[in-house]
């Protein structure tokens, strides 16, 4: 699959742009703050429902507009999907596929992309939110029905949660509307922290070996799920890998059983102490944890193997074959080995976007069609 055309509405800094691609490497030069980054931004928007670089929509509309519009026009063979985006500053997002209106959650059926950006380092030395984040993306490009399931879940969550705080310094509370909430929480839960374990688990091999291509086979990287349901914290989120697998009933005992177990801490707080919006994936290198012991250079390798490795799984489980390959800015954040080994890695893909302020720090291996940036203004 490749994006042939792409449109942009009143996203970010763009009034209005239109974007020819082609197959193989596109570059996008610029300098910082021209709108690089924003246009890819709007594809791995498409793909994940989600930005790398904000937590909510409102960013993503250029000031003073009430709308964003984001418009592809996708090749999959011979066959031609255009998709579109409408993000409201006011009101629910709407999407539509090939002119007919669909539900925004239907997009990632349609385009897949992986996108490598300077914020990834993140991923390694960041809270666990943001491993959430990106478990929960790729999650929903391999299943997109998963979307569904997070926000279903989400909303339960809040609701939950301002049902405890209106029950906080109440004496005898009453609970039975709690516990049916705690049930449609413990549905949707178990089966999200099931699909990311399963995520995982086919996921960790593929770190494993592009880590070592990186690093050298003598390292060794390693995932695991650190379970909230099976901690005895209250005040962080969990951080110690599950020892064991459980399956979907065991999860769900285990999540009834830490909601009881929490339920005078969850009053006393009014706010839901466990679940899997309070889980982490873990980074093992080398058998130690690598947000606390892995150096500078080690957390970027890592952070390029989470990306690699995603790459990798899409590329062998996405019904629209090979994602596109996003890389934002990347190449100026990485020495000459591993800008060597990235591009090696990456260089087969189908259709590859490149971001840089400066030609010279784009490897000649992408060499191909080029795009200049300037203002919020595509000049070709």
């Amino acid at each position: 699959m490749i994006v042939a055309h792409l449109s942009l509405t009143d996203f970010r800094n763009y009034a209005h742009a239109e974007v020819e691609l082609a197959a193989g490497p596109n570059v996008f030069v610029g300098r910082n703050g021209q709108g690089k980054t924003n246009l890819v931004e709007s594809l791995g928007y498409l793909s994940t429902l989600g930005s790398h670089r904000v937590s909510t929509d409102q960013a993503l509309i250029r000031s003073g507009a009430e709308a964003a519009i984001v418009r592809a026009r996708l090749e999959h063979g011979d066959r031609d999907v255009l998709i579109e985006l409408q993000l409201n500053r006011t009101g629910a997002n709407r999407a539509q596929v090939n002119r007919v209106a669909t539900k925004p959650r239907e997009l990632p059926r349609y385009i897949a992309t992986v996108l490598f950006a300077p914020e990834d380092l993140v991923l390694v030395r960041g809270e666990p939110s943001a491993r959430r984040r990106f478990i929960d993306q790729l999650l929903i490009q391999t299943a997109p029905r998963f979307a569904g399931v997070i926000a279903d879940y989400e909303r339960v969550l809040k609701q939950r949660n301002s049902l405890l705080k209106s029950a906080r310094g109440v004496r005898n509370p009453e609970l039975s509307t709690l516990e049916l909430w705690d049930d449609r929480l413990v549905q949707l839960g178990s089966e999200i922290i099931d699909a990311r374990a399963d995520l995982t688990e086919r996921l960790a091999p593929e770190v494993a070996a592009a880590y070592a291509r990186i690093a050298g086979p003598e390292h060794r990287a390693e995932l695991g799920n650190a379970l909230s349901i099976l901690s005895d914290a209250v005040d962080d989120d969990a951080t110690d890998p599950a020892s064991t697998r459980l399956d979907r009933p065991a999860l769900a005992e285990a999540f009834r059983a830490a909601l009881v177990r929490l339920r005078r801490a969850e009053l006393e707080r009014g706010l839901t102490l466990a679940g899997p919006h309070r889980d982490d994936l873990v980074l093992m290198l080398n058998g130690l944890p690598a947000r606390g012991y892995a150096s500078h250079g080690e957390s970027w390798s890592f952070a390029l193997s989470l990306r690699l490795a995603s790459a990798a799984v899409l590329r062998h489980e996405s019904a629209v074959g090979d994602p596109v390959i996003i890389l934002d800015d990347v190449f100026a954040e990485l020495d000459e080995a591993r800008r060597a080994q990235l591009a090696a890695a990456v260089g087969d893909y189908e259709q590859v976007l490149v971001t840089a302020a400066v030609e010279s720090d784009v490897p000649a291996e992408f060499t191909g069609r080029m795009v200049h940036i300037e203002a919020g203004r595509v000049l070709g």
